[in-house]
C-alpha cells in the first residue's frame, strides 16, 4: 500500500498525525496548553521546571512549542538530548553551545560552564536556556553538577533557565534526600497526563481538518476505541488512527468503523 494511494483515496492534502507540525498548527488541548505556558514563565523567571509524563504525552512537543515562541536574540536554547554523556560531557555541552572552547579538566569544567552561562546573560543580554531531555536518566552527580550551577551566584538571581524533561520516575527520584537541595530549587513541575475523550476527539478532527478533511472520517466507537487504547496519549493516538486509517483503505471503505480501529489495536498490540 502506498501513502499516495491512501491519501488519494481520502482526498487529504497532507498525510494527517504526522510528527512534523509547525508549532502554530498544534491542537492545543488543555495539557498540553498549561505545559507550554508552565515551560514560558519557567524561562521568564530564569527557574528550574521539571516536566514528566508517560512516553508520548507530548513532553517535547510542549517544550519545542514554547522555545520556538522565543526571541532568538534575547534567548539561547542549549538542548541536550542524552544524559548518558555523564557530568562531563553535560558541561562540556554548555561550554560549547556557549561559543567557548571547554577545559580539558573537570575541576575547571563547573566554573567554566557558569562563567559561561552568566556572561551570556550579562554581556550578550540572551538568557540560556538548558533543555535536558529523558532527564530520568540523569545521574545523582549530574543533578548535583546542575544544582551547583544555579547556585553559581547566590546574590543575583540564576542567569539562565533550566528545563528537566522526563519520564515520571524523575519525580520520584528528585523527592530522595539526597536530592533534596536541588528539589527545593524547583519553581516549576507540570505533568502531562493523557487527554480526555473529548480532547482524543477534538484532537482527531483537528489533525483531520490539517490534512483537508473537514467532515467525519471516525465513527464514534472507532474514536472511543482509539482513545481507551491509546489512554488518550497523543503519539499512541497518532500510531492507531494512521493504522485505522490503513485498515479502512484496505477494505475500500469511506468511513473509518469499530472494525478498522480493532484492527488497528491487534495490530499494534493494544488490547
Amino acid at each position: 500500500m502506498s501513502v499516495q494511494r491512501l491519501q488519494a483515496h481520502y482526498g487529504f492534502t497532507r498525510m494527517p498525525f504526522g510528527r512534523n507540525l509547525a508549532p502554530g498548527m498544534l491542537h492545543r488541548h488543555r495539557g498540553l496548553g498549561e505545559a507550554i505556558a508552565r515551560i514560558s514563565w519557567c524561562v521568564d523567571q530564569h527557574a528550574l521546571g521539571v516536566i514528566t509524563g508517560e512516553v508520548g504525552a507530548g513532553k517535547t512537543v510542549a517544550v519545542r512549542a514554547a522555545t520556538a515562541a522565543l526571541d532568538s536574540s534575547r534567548h539561547v536554547v542549549i538542548y541536550l538530548p542524552n544524559p548518558s554523556v555523564g557530568v562531563r560531557g553535560m558541561l562540556h555541552h554548555i561550554v560549547a553551545a556557549l561559543g567557548r572552547t571547554p577545559s580539558f579538566y573537570t575541576a575547571t569544567l563547573a566554573p567554566q560552564a557558569a562563567d559561561a552561562l552568566a556572561a551570556e546573560h550579562a554581556e550578550r543580554g540572551r538568557t540560556p536556556v538548558v533543555v535536558i531531555d529523558e532527564a530520568h536518566l540523569l545521574d545523582n552527580q549530574q543533578l548535583e553538577a546542575l544544582r551547583m550551577l544555579s547556585n553559581h551566584d547566590m546574590d543575583s538571581g540564576s542567569p539562565f533557565a533550566a528545563l528537566l524533561v522526563g519520564q515520571p520516575t524523575l519525580r520520584h527520584r528528585l523527592r530522595l534526600g539526597v536530592l533534596a537541595a536541588l528539589d527545593q530549587r524547583i519553581s516549576v513541575r507540570c505533568t502531562l497526563t493523557g487527554m480526555t475523550d473529548q480532547e482524543t476527539a477534538d484532537y482527531l478532527t483537528h489533525h483531520l481538518k490539517i490534512a483537508g478533511r473537514s467532515d467525519t472520517l471516525f465513527s464514534g466507537d472507532a474514536i472511543t476505541l482509539i482513545h481507551n487504547a491509546a489512554r488518550g496519549y497523543p503519539r499512541a493516538v497518532n500510531n492507531l488512527a494512521i493504522n485505522a486509517l490503513t485498515a479502512a483503505f484496505a477494505r475500500n471503505q469511506a468511513i473509518v468503523d469499530e472494525k478498522s480501529a480493532r484492527a488497528a489495536i491487534a495490530e499494534t498490540g493494544g488490547d
